[in-house]
């Protein structure tokens, strides 16, 4: 008995001593390293067995990124196989190897310049002499701030200049032309062995290779010319002649490059005066270059004639009669200078006598002139505007519109002149040449008054087809003047026309209309009669409200009846009670009248407008206070600051609806508030001391006010712009709240510790990311929810599940109100839907099992990239929903901040019993990468830019516009 006892204690010993020792083992750390590039790539190189299988080789490896570390070890390997490799081929793919590796982030490339000027120096093929310049190019423009490294590749571009191969000398030019510096002479290293060697700046080193043997050199020349003057450094006005001289070269891109120098030239000295050639006259530069740049108007590259067309519209510094002669054809008296009468009386006192007319020809000119050697500017210019708009390619066409438009722009007198062509232009062939010729005539209508016989042209394109031309002109005719009464009445008889060819286009012929008599009221007056088919002593029947044309006649009519108060005197009994009417339910259209005998109404009418067009200032002001009364919310019991929120929340709303300009941070700040406002009503003292299985009412409550607060945080986070980091944070801070809440809420109603702990570990990855991206906010969240939990985090990270929550609970209940502080404008995204309209009872009706259209024409307003962010939902009785992606066509922009949808979407269901509605709303798709703190992508792989979006980027969509019902109808099919 004793021997087993002993044995036994024996056994437990060697069990707990055993078990120490292995306690007091510490544990083997792994660590996970990352296979080595530098030897992958050495080990492949040595596999291959001919240049094919190595250039194989560096074709996949080219595909990988490479970590910045790892950049040195591979760029080592390649400089070793290069020097072994006899390939050419090879060779230079290894020199574009060097030049991609430098590219990369958090790399510096100073380290391996040594390497790569030796490898140039000693290698005679061409192509990769050029390769290896690329590389170093590269490098330079990654070490700006090295000026050793800056000087050194300058004189490796001047060694390289005389070299007889063109690519060579190419990349030394583009060397120059990025990295040349003014202070610097230099000399070409074919010169630099005598004594006498000139020293040369930059900029007349690369003009010596202006008359170059090869096109492509000059081309070259010119670029790395231009790109000094992109750096900001000024080009001399010597370069100027030889410039000139370049827009004759029989290459096309010579003379495309020597355009764009000898604009930059005239915008540098646009004053300075040059000889006009076999001639004494003198002429100012911008003249004389906007004469040569108007002649390569006429070449005979059509690339050349959009460049040269698109810069004579920044060319306003021409004098006025150089500009009129580009609209005609005709030669200003050979363009030679006109002799004044003083002149010519001197001349013809010196001559002895004057002509009896019994000699022949006894008055001619003393000497015959070569008109085309003393022009003061060149033929070509003599119509250059007319020749572009009657060029045979519609590129031409388009830059010769937009030129014509800035400079029209810039001079009244020439806006006036050129009104004519660009009438002339709603007749084009091609509908982009329309609709580019009806917006620039928009944008000069401040300085033109339309004649009778322009409007005609101008109205006949309202049968077009193309809604986009049809609206373009609605647009133009809003801002455009007419002379007449009969311009007046054209426009409206044409617009009619338009207006039952194209039903679907009624919303923008009555703004069109509205427009139009605002701007002429003494023009509609002396024909409201007959507008309205009134008589001044029988009674004239009333015409039906239904009609869009009658409509559209009052729009016109009582928008001028605005300021001309003897119009309303005209208007009989019927049109007061469709004033009234049309007041109420077009009042974006229907202007404000005070009317006779009307009072009430007028007095009424003019409370709201006056409230409504109070100073922006005092709503400014308005606004600030009420965000400062409310951040005292810590100081009154819950009752009251409810109270207090709710008011301020009902102010807010009203402000938007009265004041537009703040309608953005009014609505901004009272979402805010209602969030603030259920965050107090779901931690209430009576929620939390209650056990859970008597509170499951509020619990639920609690929950949904949760969800809300999401909702309306991401609310505020996507579908308002102009939003600044501060209050981005502020957003983020409040979204933390509420995702706490919900931890809470399920902590106390889910049973199991697993769930609930996934649960905490996400929402703390939340805080440390939050932490992460508002760093440089975090200052001015003090006694906050989020610094509060910053404060804690130690603890929060090495705490149980449910300790946590109770220390959720604590502090949400304890932070402080955060004072929401605005930038200087917010705008709120918004979308109207035009059509369908809802109206119609008449249903869509189809087969079962096949599809029917929907024209779906919508206006966003302050809507960021719509194209990837806007959706269209449709939703079926039976609670299925379609989500409808339009295409990136589907959008147009007719204005700054505005984008107009027009699109269809396709509807099908199975056969129902009868009609039914289904809604049509526009949604607004968000996604953390589409955030305003996203992080850039890297830089080494750029393959798969451009791509769109996939659908498990989208996290969730926002209500964009208010629901339309649409009444449709599928039917059975027939057997």
């Amino acid at each position: 008995m004793a021997a087993h006892l002993k044995k036994r204690v024996y056994e437990e010993f060697s069990k707990v001593v055993q078990q120490q020792l292995l306690e007091e083992v510490p544990a083997k750390k792994l660590r996970l390293t990352k296979p080595s590039k530098s030897a992958a790539l050495h080990i492949d190189l040595c596999k291959a067995t001919n240049p094919t299988d190595a250039l194989q080789y560096l074709l996949s490896f080219a595909r990988k990124p490479v970590e910045a570390e790892s950049v040195e070890g591979v760029v080592r390997i390649l400089l070793e196989h290069y020097y072994k490799e006899i390939d050419n081929s090879v060779r230079l793919k290894i020199a574009s190897l060097l030049g991609l590796l430098s590219k990369t982030p958090g790399f510096s490339p100073d380290c391996i310049v040594d390497d790569v000027i030796s490898t140039l120096n000693n290698d005679k093929s061409n192509q990769v002499l050029a390769q290896l310049l690329d590389t170093l190019l590269v490098i330079g423009t990654h070490l700006p701030e090295n000026a050793a490294v800056t000087q050194r590749l300058i004189e490796v571009a001047c060694k390289h200049l005389s070299s007889p191969y063109f690519g060579v000398r190419n990349k030394c030019l583009q060397l120059l032309g990025y990295l040349g510096t003014v202070d610097k002479p230099l000399t070409k290293e074919s010169e630099a062995s005598t004594s006498t060697a000139p020293l040369q700046d930059v900029q007349s080193l690369i003009s010596d290779y202006f008359s170059d043997q090869d096109p492509r050199v000059r081309t070259a020349s010119i670029k790395a010319m231009l790109q000094l003057h992109e750096r900001g450094m000024k080009l001399q006005q010597t370069a100027y002649s030889q410039a000139c001289k370049l827009l004759n070269d029989d290459y096309e891109q010579v003379r495309s490059a020597a355009v764009q120098m000898v604009w930059v030239l005239s915008q540098l000295y646009p004053e300075s005066i040059v000889p006009i050639p076999s001639s004494n006259e003198e002429i100012r530069l911008i003249d004389d270059s906007f004469g040569k740049i108007c002649h390569m108007v006429s070449d005979g590259s059509w690339v050349v004639r959009v460049q040269a067309a698109k810069l004579l519209g920044s060319m306003q510094q021409v004098s006025p009669h150089f500009l009129e002669q580009t609209l005609d054809k005709k030669l200003m008296s050979d363009l030679r200078r006109k002799r004044t009468a003083h002149e010519r009386a001197k001349e013809l006192y010196a001559s002895g006598e004057f002509s009896s007319g019994r000699k022949w020809a006894d008055d001619a000119p003393k000497e015959k002139v070569d008109t085309s050697g003393v022009n003061l500017i060149d033929s070509g210019a003599c119509g250059a505007f007319v020749h572009g708009l009657e060029d045979e390619m519609y590129e031409v066409r388009i830059a010769a519109v937009e030129a014509l438009c800035c400079l029209a722009q810039a001079s009244p007198s020439f806006a006036e002149k050129c009104l004519d062509f660009l009438v002339d232009m709603f007749n084009d062939e091609i509908e982009e040449v329309r609709l580019q010729s009806i917006h620039a005539l928009r944008q000069i209508s401040t300085h033109i008054t339309l004649r009778e016989d322009q409007l005609d042209t101008v109205l006949a394109v309202l049968e077009d087809s193309s809604r986009d031309i049809r609206e373009a002109l609605h647009e133009l005719l809003c801002y455009t003047n007419v002379s007449t009464k009969d311009c007046i009445q054209l426009a409206l008889l044409e617009l009619l026309k338009n207006l039952t060819k194209y039903p679907t286009d009624r919303n923008s012929v009555w703004k069109c209309l509205k427009f139009l008599g605002l701007r002429h009221p003494t023009l509609v007056l002396p024909i409201v009669p007959e507008l309205l088919s009134t008589h001044p002593y029988f009674d004239t029947p009333e015409p039906d409200m239904d009609d869009p044309a009658y409509i559209a006649v009052l729009v016109l009519v009582f928008n001028a009846a605005k300021s001309c108060p003897t119009m309303p005197a005209l208007f009989s009994d019927h049109t007061f009670h469709h004033y009234a009417y049309l007041r109420d339910s077009l009042s974006h259209l229907v202007p404000h009248l005070r009317l006779p005998g009307r009072k009430q109404a007028a007095v009424l009418g003019s409370e709201l407008s006056g409230v409504g067009s109070g100073s922006l200032e005092s709503a400014q002001q308005f606004l600030q206070d009420s965000l400062a009364r409310v951040s005292t919310l810590q100081n009154l019991d819950s009752p009251g600051a409810q109270d207090l929120l709710d008011f301020t929340i009902r102010d807010l709303q009203r402000l938007g609806e009265l004041q537009k300009e703040l309608a953005g941070s009014a609505d901004f700040c009272a979402t805010y508030l209602r969030c603030q406002l259920l965050l107090m009503k779901a931690l209430q003292e009576k929620l939390w001391n209650m056990a859970v299985p008597l509170c499951l009412k509020q619990n639920a409550m609690a929950s949904t006010a949760a969800q809300q607060i999401l909702e309306e945080t991401y609310k505020l986070e996507y579908l308002y712009s102009g939003l600044e980091t501060r209050q981005v944070a502020t957003v983020h801070n409040v979204r933390l709240q509420a995702k706490a809440l919900q931890l809470i809420l399920t902590a106390r109603t889910k049973r199991g510790v697993e769930s609930v702990l996934a649960l905490c570990e996400k929402f703390l990855q939340e805080v440390e990311s939050f932490q992460r991206l508002f760093m440089t906010e975090l200052p001015h969240f003090q006694d906050s929810f989020v610094e509060k939990l910053l404060e804690l985090m130690p603890r929060l990270v090495s705490c149980k599940p449910l300790d946590l929550v109770k220390i959720l609970l604590t502090t949400l209940r304890q932070s402080r109100f955060i004072h929401l502080r605005l930038p200087e404008q917010i705008h709120r995204a918004l979308a109207t839907i035009i059509e369908p309209t809802g109206e119609s009872d008449n249903p869509l009706r189809f087969t079962t099992g096949l599809v029917v259209a929907l024209d779906i024409d919508a206006t966003l307003e302050h809507v960021q990239d719509p194209q990837t962010t806007v959706k269209v939902q449709v939703l079926y009785p039976d609670g299925q929903s379609h989500i409808i992606h339009p295409k990136p066509g589907d959008f147009r922009t007719p204005g700054p901040g505005r984008v107009r949808l027009i699109t269809q979407v396709y509807l099908s269901h199975s056969a129902w019993t009868e009609p039914c509605q289904i809604e049509v709303r526009l949604l607004l798709a968000y996604s953390s990468s589409s955030s305003k703190l996203a992080t850039p992508k890297p830089a080494w792989n750029e393959s798969t830019e451009g791509l769109p979006t996939s659908e498990s980027c989208i996290e969730g969509t926002i209500n964009l516009s208010k629901p339309v019902k649409v009444f449709i109808m599928p039917k059975p099919a027939r057997r």
